[in-house]
C-alpha cells in the first residue's frame, strides 16, 4: 500500500540535465526550458548553479538566466550552491526563492567536487541553509553519492543517516538522497529512504536518482513507496556530473509521470504537454534523448 498519493516533482532539467553537456545550450532556450516546464505543471525547478564557471561552463550564464525567469508567485526558483560565496552570488541574483546546498558522503569525492571533505561539506550545507533563512529564502540538503561513489565505491546506509539526523538540525526544508552515479537498487533504495524518514521526524524526504544502469524508475517507485514526498526528474531524461565519471541522465519527467499516475499517484502534471516539450528539446540537443516514454506511442 502506498503511504503516498500524491508525488511532487522537482524538475531539475535546467541544471542537472544541462551541466553536462559539451555544447552550450544557449541562455534563450534554458529560459524556454524553463518556461515549458511552468506549462506543464512544474511548481519547483531547479534552473541553474552558481559554481565556478570554469569547472561548468554549461551554467556561467546564471545571473543572466535567473534575471529573465518569469514572475510566477506559485513557483519556486532553485539555485545550485556548493559554498558560501555560491550562496551569495544566488541570494544576489535576486529572484531564487530556494538555495539547494549539497553534502556528500565521501571524503574522495568532496575534494574532487567541492574542495572538502564529507564533515566539510556537511558544515558547509548547514552553514547555507542558515544563510538562506536570513534572507527570507528556503534552503534544502541534498546528501549526494548516498548510494554509492565512483572513487570509494559502497557506502554504508548508517552514514547516510548519521549525515541525514546532523542535516536536519538546520532545519532545511527537507532531506534529499541523491544516487548521484546511478548505483542505487530497489531494496538500497527502500531500507536508505524508510531509515531516513525514521531519522529526521516530519521533514520531507526528496530523491534523485540516476538511470545509469537501468534502475532509475525501480529506484523512484521504491522510494514512493516507503513515503519520499518529492522525486527530482529531467525532461528528456538529461543529465549527469562533470566529476562523477560514468555518470548518466536523470530519471526522465516523462517515464516518472507515466508510471506514478497510472499507478494512482497523482503529480499534477500534464504529459502531453511533457511529451511536446521533450520532442522540442530534442531538437535543441540534435540527438535522441534518453527518456521512453516520449518516444512511444500515446497510451492509453
Amino acid at each position: 500500500m502506498l503511504k503516498n498519493r500524491a508525488v511532487e516533482i522537482v524538475d531539475v532539467g535546467p541544471r542537472d540535465g544541462l551541466q553536462n553537456e559539451a555544447a552550450i545550450v544557449s541562455t534563450a532556450d534554458k529560459l524556454m526550458l524553463v518556461r515549458r516546464a511552468i506549462d506543464y505543471g512544474v511548481r519547483r525547478i531547479e534552473v541553474t548553479s552558481f559554481v565556478n564557471p570554469k569547472k561548468v561552463p554549461q551554467l556561467a550564464d546564471a545571473e543572466k538566466l535567473v534575471a529573465m525567469l518569469p514572475e510566477c508567485n506559485d513557483v519556486t526558483y532553485i539555485g545550485l550552491v556548493l559554498n558560501r560565496r555560491g550562496a551569495e552570488r544566488a541570494l544576489a541574483a535576486g529572484r531564487i526563492d530556494e538555495l539547494g546546498a549539497v553534502c556528500v558522503t565521501s571524503d574522495t569525492f568532496g575534494i574532487r567536487n567541492q574542495g572538502q571533505t564529507s564533515d566539510e561539506s556537511l558544515a558547509a550545507a548547514m552553514e547555507i541553509v542558515a544563510l538562506a533563512k536570513t534572507a527570507g529564502c528556503n534552503g534544502q540538503i541534498t546528501i549526494a553519492t548516498a548510494f554509492g561513489c565512483p572513487f570509494e565505491g559502497r557506502v554504508v546506509i548508517d552514514r547516510v543517516v548519521e549525515m541525514a539526523k546532523r542535516a536536519a538540525d538546520a532545519a532545511p526544508r527537507e532531506i534529499a538522497l541523491a544516487d548521484t552515479i546511478g548505483v542505487g537498487v530497489p531494496a538500497q533504495v527502500s531500507e536508505m529512504v524508510g531509515r531516513v524518514r525514521e531519522a529526521v521526524g516530519d521533514l520531507p524526504v526528496r530523491v534523485h536518482f540516476h538511470n545509469t544502469r537501468g534502475t532509475g524508475i525501480a529506484n523512484v517507485w521504491a522510494a514512493v513507496n516507503e513515503g519520499a514526498a518529492t522525486v527530482d526528474a529531467s525532461l528528456g531524461g538529461l543529465g549527469g556530473c562533470p566529476f562523477a565519471p560514468g555518470a548518466a541522465g536523470n530519471v526522465a519527467i516523462e517515464d516518472v509521470i507515466y508510471m506514478l499516475e497510472r499507478s494512482g499517484v497523482k503529480t499534477g502534471l500534464m504529459l502531453p504537454q511533457v511529451v511536446e516539450a521533450a520532442e522540442w528539446l530534442t531538437g535543441v540537443m540534435g540527438r535522441p534523448l534518453p527518456a521512453m516514454v516520449s518516444k512511444a506511442p500515446a497510451f492509453p
